[in-house]
């Protein structure tokens, strides 16, 4: 690692964080992590990443020049506060599925002993088994740049979209909205049709549209497992999309839809029939 290259450190490293730290990580920066009180799921990802281990947050703050976060939604606020009670003066990296809105309330919030604030959102699966992602950054030019620089020549690209903080969660949130709430219709339509005993029918019908999430039957499964993650973010699309004044209650519904699957909760062995199932059962 050349005296160039700033030390990064990622907070709460699930199996995306972990994987974009592992890019970062394969160039020879110094990537730290602190595991107190962190599952052993994600001390085995973070060991599989080449993560260091740092035994408290307050040395892994002194440390480290660039913090990226990439944790659940609903405690990105309690993180950054964290981060921002201790001091840390580098530069911090919101990389969560938030509103612009909460992506501008924390750069107030750590902006205040943290050099520079970049607002990020990644999009893709995560760079892992020769996959790619992009990681969207807005925020001060100099502090972008530096963020750049710690994935060049890895699978994690870095497009810059400006230098106001929210455009990136923007366009996250715009991307999701649809992504995810496509998901959760295709599993209500293909539920729907099934307890009618037209499931096929509906399928010959979707597989004469190039595309069709309503083909991807075992997507289901997957978004049940998922939905823990996806309720949150979907709460904060409709939370963007009402501060645009337009409507959101079809993404309300998308999230509390989701809820239903709380009980599915990372299961890789959920079938389409249980993951309907469970759908039923939350009535």
């Amino acid at each position: 690692m050349t005296a160039a290259q700033p030390v990064l450190a990622v907070l709460h490293p699930g199996s995306m964080g972990a994987a974009v730290a592992a890019c970062a990580a394969s160039t020879g920066v110094q990537v730290l992590w602190c595991p107190a009180g962190r599952s052993a799921a994600t001390v085995r990802r973070a060991e599989e990443a080449g993560l260091e281990p740092v035994v408290e947050l307050r040395e892994l703050l002194e440390r480290a020049e660039v913090v990226l976060s990439l944790c659940p939604p609903a405690v990105a606020e309690d993180m950054a506060r964290e981060v921002a009670g201790r001091g840390f003066a580098g530069v911090y990296v919101e990389g969560n599925a938030i509103s612009p809105e909460r992506a501008r309330r924390i750069s107030d919030l750590v902006g205040r002993s943290a050099l520079s604030v970049v607002d990020g959102s990644v999009i893709g699966s995560p760079p892992v088994g020769g996959k790619s992602t992009r990681f969207f950054l807005s925020g001060p030019s100099s502090a972008t740049a530096l963020v750049t620089a710690l994935f060049a020549g890895t699978a994690v690209s870095t497009p810059v979209l400006g230098e106001e903080i929210g455009q990136a969660s923007a366009l996250k949130l715009s991307y999701t909205a649809y992504q995810k709430a496509s998901r959760v219709l295709a599993a209500l339509s293909y539920g729907l049709a099934r307890h009618h005993g037209v499931d096929q029918a509906l399928l010959d019908v979707a597989r004469k549209r190039s595309g069709s999430y309503l083909v991807e039957v075992d997507y289901i499964a997957k978004t049940a497992a998922r939905a823990w993650r996806w309720a949150p973010e979907m709460e904060e699309a409709a939370e963007t999309l009402r501060a645009a004044g337009l409507p959101d209650e079809v993404l309300r519904a998308v999230a509390h839809t989701l809820l239903g699957w709380t009980d599915a909760k990372d299961d890789e062995g959920l079938t389409v029939e249980s993951a309907l199932e469970l759908l039923q059962e939350s009535r």
